[in-house]
């Protein structure tokens, strides 16, 4: 991930094969600007007669091969068979130009009736008009999604994710087990303060000859194994500095708060792990690939990361003999976790509306995603399967996951506490801007080279115009 840039743009391939949407954290290949002045009740269908038997025809525009679309298709060939109301016909974008031809369908009133749309772009397009309000998708369903994926502008909810990925800590038992140091924990009540997590982090962190951080004769260039690794991409470090009590933005996404000492302070730990603790590898926040450089690596003892993890990586690297856990984060202040995941949209220049939404419940039903759901990439995002037993066991009770009840405490139930905070980019916009420039003020942070507080305050006046598009 360049600056957050994607959980999923990579996991899209295996999300097609499986016959479902692709999600994901995309942030830096286009802009999301949208054009204003555009019809918005414009036809964007095949209207239908007069007839009873004909199907409302609508549009789903997804980034992929032609392939992909095809498979795509194919899904929807199996919503089209299951009633005889509305047709879908998918339409399959090369990711390089997706946003270039969204952007371009859009001042010619041709927009698609519904389609995916990546994290960051759903606010500033719908902040266009550019997007419909979902509030009522659900309306009479046994179930909604959680409250903390959904999209909301202008208190409407403007999106829904669909799926659901949160932020964890992820150790190896048997470092753990030789260093004599009990596991992390995975009740939310029971979370490790920073400090307590430094503190095992030296207890596993060990130089060539055996020593520790703090031990007479430590060797900080000889490190071997490093006790711990906290993922410093830029919109992962959202959750320490709100963890401290500060944050990116304010609550409604209107101001920048990067600024505050809490939110400085924090970034500042983070980096100090490695500088002055000495108890993490060097990092400077650039690529997505932290569990394989660490925990797979068998070169860290514990690492915070996304819960795409379990599918993408570790299931592979547990058959090959990794016995890992999985943890809810430390905390500084107050226990945080940040959850994510992209958006399928209803386009506001569509005249069927209520077809598209009643496509998009269908097409992001749990049962349509359990390839990706069972194997541990995607995590459902309705609220049933985290409250009823019979449900979340038929998603977790397999040899995918951890033990049951590890994994249950520390991400099912992690997911649904107050702990669980929305990513920014589902209230606020232009954050691949903020990001982009946040990743690189901090670069010589991670090296030593400057101070958090002297990167941020010396920049904080171009962040801050970073948040309202001006770069």
């Amino acid at each position: 991930m360049n600056t957050g840039k994607k959980i999923g743009a990579g996991l899209l391939s295996a999300a097609l094969v499986l016959g479902v949407v692709g999600c994901g954290n995309n942030e830096d290949k286009e802009t999301n600007t949208t054009s204003k002045g555009t019809d918005a009740t414009a036809n964007t269908t095949t209207e239908t007669s007069s007839s009873k038997t004909e199907k409302v025809k609508i549009t789903y525009s997804m980034w992929g091969s032609a392939e992909e679309g095809s498979v795509t298709q194919a899904v929807a060939d199996k919503f089209n068979a299951s009633q005889d109301k509305i047709e879908v016909e998918v339409v399959a974008i090369p990711w390089e130009t997706y946003m270039t031809k969204l952007n371009t369908q859009a001042t010619g009133g041709q927009l698609p009736d519904t389609g995916m749309l990546k994290e960051d772009g759903v606010i500033q397009w719908s902040s266009e008009g550019m997007l419909n309000d979902v509030s009522a998708m659900y309306e009479g369903s046994d179930s909604k999604p959680l409250d903390s994926l959904a999209y909301k502008y202008q208190g409407k909810t403007v999106a829904y994710a669909a799926a659901n990925e949160i932020l964890l800590l992820y150790y190896n038992k048997d470092m753990f087990d030789k260093a004599g140091v009990a596991y992390p924990p995975s009740v939310l009540d029971k979370a490790w303060t920073w400090d307590e997590f430094v503190e095992a982090a030296k207890k596993l962190t060990n130089d060539k000859n055996g020593k520790h951080p703090g031990e007479d004769g430590f060797d900080s260039n000889g490190i071997v194994q490093y006790g711990a690794s906290v993922e410093n991409l830029p919109w992962q470090l959202e959750t320490w500095t709100l963890s401290n009590g500060g944050g990116f933005y304010s609550a409604d996404g209107a101001d920048v708060r990067v600024g505050e000492d809490a939110s400085i302070e924090a970034i500042q730990k983070v980096a100090d792990l490695y500088l002055k603790d000495h108890v993490a590898p060097l990092s400077v926040g650039q690529t997505d690939d932290g569990i394989q450089r660490t925990i797979i690596a068998g070169t860290v003892a514990m690492a915070t990361n996304g819960a795409w993890n379990v599918g993408t990586s570790l299931n592979t690297a547990k058959e090959e003999g990794l016995n890992y856990g999985v943890a809810v984060l430390p905390y500084m202040k107050e226990k945080v976790t940040l959850n994510t995941g992209g958006a399928n949209v209803v386009f506001s220049q569509t005249k069927h509306p209520k077809e598209a939404m009643e496509w998009l419940k269908w097409y992001n039903s749990e049962e349509n995603n359990w390839g990706l759901i069972s194997s541990g990439i995607w995590m459902p995002t309705l609220q049933k399967w985290y409250t009823d037993e019979t449900l979340t066991r038929k998603w977790v009770e397999n040899p995918n996951f951890p033990p049951y009840e590890e994994y249950k405490s520390a991400v099912v139930d992690y997911a649904q506490s107050s702990a669980a905070r929305p990513a920014s980019w589902f209230f606020t916009n232009y954050t691949t801007d903020f990001n982009t420039l946040l990743g690189s003020v901090l670069g010589d942070v991670w090296t030593g080279k400057t101070t958090a507080k002297d990167a941020i305050t010396k920049n904080l006046d171009a962040l801050k115009a970073a948040h309202t598009g001006n770069k």
